[in-house]
């Protein structure tokens, strides 16, 4: 086995004699020896440096704090510190406990120190291993994908990509434009976690998404009083976001009186709580988006031209899916691996058809409709390779959306399944998969294994679905 030799040994032990004992052995084999006699001394050492041992030989039955105690203790601080525990043979069965809780060995006094040296030899391998496995998975990560969550290779993504990864250290205002589902938020949190801001919170608003006379109230935060029912003082968004990113999306859709008080915290850096006078300094990095034309609301009096000066400093576009189709395939392996871990299905492919299909839609919804458009596929799909017609389009043209002629979804005979839809009558997905796997069950007899099969899923998460959809049912 490999030679160990200087590496730092921890003893933990309220016996002078084992203390001297093994440090003189470890010391013998070119070890450094720190020596604690009791638990909360080697504590504040490890608090004060979590790399500061390489491995520990701790004492079962130390005063105050137990070598257990210890080791729980220990493990929440750091992962990295394998710890051996020495105790008699009448506690040996505390020990075999303490490994269930993270200790990696035990050693049985009176001490064996051949054996001693190959069980600390194995915990060096061991913590090696590990941090050779962890090196691995971050090579391999980066080597599918260098960016994080941001999957392309197209042209013009990359040039907006390469823009992001230039800006992105600066403190300049960052405008992201782009159709509905591009990915603008993604961009602005790669942007964030490449500037000097990453360890600072990454805070995000959907402007469009909440009242008009709440949405001051969000940004800015308000006294106690300001107004019926705020019973306390609150912070508001640009406070939250000190020292890091304050996201607005849908900048686009703010009322002109809320635009004319964001002007005015970009150039003064200071914001008033609703129902304060005090002024208060911000001080966090604005990165903004929209998926509307502002040059065309600025022309309609809809938004202020001097506020998108101050928020387009480093404009930057992202082009819909359809202009970018090389990029399809890849975001949609992608979020196929991820959603057939998350259903417990195996690992599918796309057939040649399903490819076709992919890569000739419009995909109006852009990586959005993309992502639930796999999800949706992985769920329906029977077999380890994803057809065409699991995307469902086939069933939906079928199919007469009129009142009079809805579908049940789990009745239909002879004639396969089919989801009705109607602007009126939104299926949920979540009951799309449920009602499913009630059709496939059904068609089966009640033979859940077999369906389990058919389906792709193991059986606990059939199970689990059909406790869904009865649940469901009974609320219903």
């Amino acid at each position: 086995m490999k030679s160990y030799a200087g590496k730092t040994v921890a003893v933990v032990d309220d016996d002078v004699d084992v203390q001297e004992l093994v440090e003189a052995f470890f010391r013998q084999k070119d070890f450094k020896v720190l020596v604690y006699g009791d638990a909360e001394s080697a504590m504040e050492a490890l608090e004060a440096d979590p790399s500061v041992w390489d491995v520990a030989l701790v004492d079962l039955h130390l005063p105050k704090m137990s070598g257990l105690d210890f080791t729980l203790a220990a493990k929440k601080i750091t992962q990295n510190i394998p710890i051996i525990l020495i105790t008699t043979s009448k506690s040996a069965e505390m020990a075999v406990d303490a490994i269930e809780k993270g200790a990696y060995d035990f050693i049985v006094k009176p001490i064996h120190f051949p054996q001693l040296y190959i069980s600390v030899q194995r915990a060096l391998h061991f913590k090696n291993l590990q941090g050779d496995i962890s090196d691995l998975r971050t090579h391999v990560k980066n080597l599918k994908n260098p960016h994080g969550s941001i999957i392309g290779k197209s042209p013009r993504f990359l040039d907006a990509l390469n823009i992001s990864k230039r800006v992105a250290p600066t403190t300049t205002n960052i405008f992201i434009s782009g159709e509905s589902g591009t990915g603008k938020e993604v961009f602005a949190k790669y942007i964030h976690n490449e500037s000097t801001r990453k360890k600072g919170p990454f805070v995000a608003i959907n402007c469009s998404a909440i009242p008009e006379n709440l949405l001051e109230s969000e940004l800015f935060g308000h006294a106690k009083g300001a107004f019926t029912g705020a019973q306390d003082k609150k912070i508001g968004l640009f406070e939250e976001a000190e020292d890091g990113t304050l996201f607005l999306d849908e900048i686009g859709d703010l009322s002109l009186p809320l635009q004319a008080k964001i002007l005015r915290v970009l150039q003064e850096k200071k914001i008033k709580r609703v129902g304060e006078n005090q002024q208060r300094a911000v001080n966090c990095r604005i990165i903004s988006a929209t998926h509307k034309d502002l040059i065309s609301e600025i022309k309609h009096g809809r938004f202020r031209e001097d506020l998108y000066f101050r928020l387009k400093v480093i404009p930057i576009h992202l082009p819909p899916l359809r202009e970018r189709r090389e990029d399809i395939l890849p975001l949609a392996e992608t979020f196929m691996r991820k959603f057939s871990l998350e259903n417990g299905s195996t690992a599918k492919k796309f057939s040649t058809e399903a490819i076709e299909f992919l890569l000739s839609n419009s995909w109006r919804g852009n990586v959005r409709e993309l992502e639930n458009a796999v999800e949706r596929a992985v769920v329906i799909a029977m077999g380890e390779e994803i057809l065409k017609k699991d995307f469902m389009l086939d069933q939906f043209e079928s199919v007469d959306f009129s009142e009079d002629s809805m579908l049940d979804l789990t009745t239909v005979e002879n004639k396969g399944f089919y989801v009705p839809y109607s602007a009126d009558n939104i299926v949920t997905l979540e009951e799309v998969m449920n009602r499913y796997i009630e059709y496939t069950v059904k068609k089966n007899n009640g033979a859940r294994d077999k369906t389990a099969r058919e389906i792709g899923i193991d059986r606990k998460t059939l199970y689990k679905r059909l406790s869904k959809a009865s649940e469901s049912t009974l609320e219903n």
